[in-house]
């Protein structure tokens, strides 16, 4: 380790997404003064949480899809095209809800493999790929039900959603904090014996439980937020919404696979360089359709939550969705040039984006106006990548 590095590179800070964090926080304070005092509501914090989940769900794999140098268009169209099929299943078909989603996962696998087919084997540029596809699947999308409103009643499927039984209750939230924050210590030992047994510098030992003591902070707080928030018509606080459990899990998941498997390291090198990634042996075309599909998947899993959230699946339904998965994406510092990105780094892009637009509704800010705030921002998000790697040297 060089000892002449800032501390906050030592220790392995990331300062863009340290500035993320920063900001996000920045929102939340400005907004909740704005709003007299509702924006940081633990009842406000719950549904922003909850809004926020279907778009990090889809956005934690679209930073591997920008990382790889490709780019998906349509995932807002295949979503809802997958949704209304799902519903549709369960309300006019009979379907189980089970069955009904194997199904919507199975048409999006070959939506996803024919798209990414084109792209890996043919050449043809993602770009205009998904672009016809977010034309074509917002059609199937109507064609599906006939442009009629599909109504889940499923009990247990209406859960997955949130809503009025959508949360873990107050016991298990705060077991789940126990667990992360544990998780979070265990890693902090396991890195600084692995650089001592290993003979490299380690940095000061308050300094590591300080960097330690901020996410785990952050953690109970979020604990101690969704525990705050009871339905009037309830006894009990409604806990972690399951929707924001299944997006943990999926960021968590996600992350194990960029920094533990082999298929994570191929993305990286492809998106680094795709010519040399090709002569070093990567199977370049073999793991672009496997992106892809893992693309399905989330998009099925967030098909799922937001037709469950909805109690229907609707032909609206994942409308302009790509605009914010991509600039969440973006946001969090993924590279739009491919080959650099973070899981976590998409998870504060999505909180900032949602944040954002929740903020602005409270406000009673025009429709038009938030979009155009919302674009401009994405373009500044661009700006900032660039001139941090400038400045940084990082590529």
């Amino acid at each position: 380790m060089n000892q002449n590095l800032p501390v906050w590179r030592r220790v392995g800070i990331d300062l863009r997404l340290l500035l993320m964090c920063v900001l996000l926080a920045a929102l939340g304070i400005g907004f909740h003064i704005l709003s007299g005092g509702v924006f940081l509501s633990p009842e406000n914090l719950y549904n922003v949480a909850q809004q926020t989940a279907v778009v990090g769900i889809v956005a934690t794999v679209m930073v591997l899809i920008i990382v790889a140098r490709h780019i998906d268009l349509s995932v807002g169209s295949v979503m809802g095209f997958v949704g209304v099929l799902i519903a549709y299943l369960q309300y006019t078909s009979g379907w189980s809800w089970p069955t009904a989603c194997l199904a919507g996962l199975a048409v999006a696998l070959l939506v996803s493999i024919y798209q990414g087919w084109l792209t890996a084997v043919l050449g043809v540029p993602s770009f205009v790929v998904t672009l016809g596809g977010l034309m074509s699947f917002r059609g199937a999308a109507f064609l599906v039900a006939d442009g009629k409103t599909q109504p889940v009643n499923d009990e247990f499927f209406q859960r997955l959603g949130g809503g009025y039984d959508g949360g873990i209750g107050t016991t298990w939230t705060w077991v789940l904090a126990v667990f992360v924050a544990a998780v979070l210590a265990v890693r902090m030992v396991q890195r600084r014996r692995a650089r001592q047994r290993h003979g490299m510098p380690v940095e000061a030992l308050w300094l590591e439980l300080a960097l330690l003591a901020a996410p785990i902070v952050v953690v109970f707080a979020f604990a101690w937020v969704m525990n705050s928030y009871r339905i009037p018509s309830k006894d009990e606080a409604q806990g972690l919404p399951i929707p924001v459990l299944i997006w943990g899990v999926v960021a968590v998941v996600l992350s194990f696979i960029v920094h533990r498997t082999r298929f994570g390291r191929y993305v990286f090198a492809m998106g680094g360089n795709p010519d040399a990634a090709a002569l070093v042996g990567i199977p370049v075309k073999r793991v672009t359709l496997m992106l892809f599909a893992l693309l399905a998947v989330l998009v099925t899993v967030a098909a799922i939550v937001s037709i469950a959230r909805l109690n229907a699946g609707t032909n609206s339904l994942g409308t302009g969705m790509e605009l914010y998965v991509i600039a969440a994406a973006v946001i969090g510092g993924t590279a739009l040039a491919g080959g650099s990105g973070s899981i976590f780094g998409s998870v504060l892009g999505a909180l900032i984006m949602q944040s954002l637009d929740s903020g602005m509704l409270l406000l009673d800010v025009p429709i038009g106006r938030r979009m155009v705030i919302i674009g401009q921002v994405l373009i500044a998000a661009v700006v900032f990548d660039v001139l941090y790697r400038r400045k940084f040297g990082e590529n």
